[in-house]
């Protein structure tokens, strides 16, 4: 099982701190407190991809989110308040949930063989310092071969790394309210076969998440359904020149949580 395990971790961008959110928040009184908790609620939704569920162990969300993470519900209250307010997080009601809507490209992880791999090779390179530093004596030429082979041990690694984090990407948020999740190759799929209407499907079930309040659990696949139940109205709208004829379909129970 230990194969199969997963080790997440987050990403702050270089720019965190002088987001203007960010900044905006440490200015209230206490702000700095709320900042630790918002970062508290980022590290606890990781393996969620962003969201937040409500277990019933408390009487509401609030007081199970400061019983979890040990802040006052105080604190938890106003920090979530302004989240929302910011569009930092959504609210899923329905759902019980809660979404933090930057998670997406916060998300850092790496499976347990590349945790071992990692560590076997930062190990490797510092064996092979050390042998370096005690064959010195050697001369410059023994040095530089040592050198040379930890630079080649580094580059092979790394690209036996790439290849994985290739598939291990988080994903990019489209549409126009910034809510649908695809990969990069997700898009690139999409693009292949919705022939040309890739950004009109995205923008459909952009504005129906928004005006609905559902949650889809896989973006790519339910574009893909409604492209299908749309596919042939969208031909014959193309095969009219001229023609400026809106449609609608009714995708209330295509693939919702």
């Amino acid at each position: 099982m230990a194969e199969n395990r997963r080790y997440y971790w987050l990403k702050l961008k270089e720019d965190f701190f002088t987001d203007k959110r960010i900044k905006r928040l440490r200015r209230i009184s206490g702000g700095d407190t709320y900042t630790i908790i918002y970062l508290k609620l980022l590290l606890l939704s990781l393996k969620n991809s962003g969201k937040l569920y409500y277990d019933g162990v408390e009487t509401d969300f609030i007081k199970e989110l400061a019983l979890t993470i040990d802040e006052t519900e105080d604190d938890v209250m106003v920090t979530v308040n302004y989240l929302v307010a910011q569009n930092l997080m959504e609210i899923i009601v329905e759902n019980d949930e809660y979404f933090l809507t930057e998670i997406p490209n916060l998300i850092g992880s790496e499976t347990a063989s590349t945790r071992r791999s990692r560590k076997s090779r930062a190990y490797r390179e510092n064996q092979k310092v050390l042998q370096c530093n005690t064959n010195a004596t050697l001369g410059n030429l023994l040095q530089q071969n040592c050198n040379t082979e930890i630079e080649k041990e580094i580059d092979i690694e790394l690209e036996k790394e790439g290849e994985g984090k290739k598939q291990s990407l988080p994903p990019t948020l489209y549409g126009e309210y910034k809510n649908i999740r695809l990969t990069d190759e997700e898009y690139q799929r999409l693009t292949d076969k919705l022939q040309g209407h890739t950004d009109t499907m995205i923008e459909k079930l952009s504005r129906y998440i928004k005006s609905s309040g559902k949650i889809y659990q896989d973006h790519y696949v339910t574009i893909l359904n409604w492209y299908e139940q749309d596919k042939e109205r969208l031909s014959q709208i193309n095969n009219k020149s001229g023609s400026s004829k809106t449609y609608s379909t009714n995708y209330e129970d295509s693939d919702s949580l």
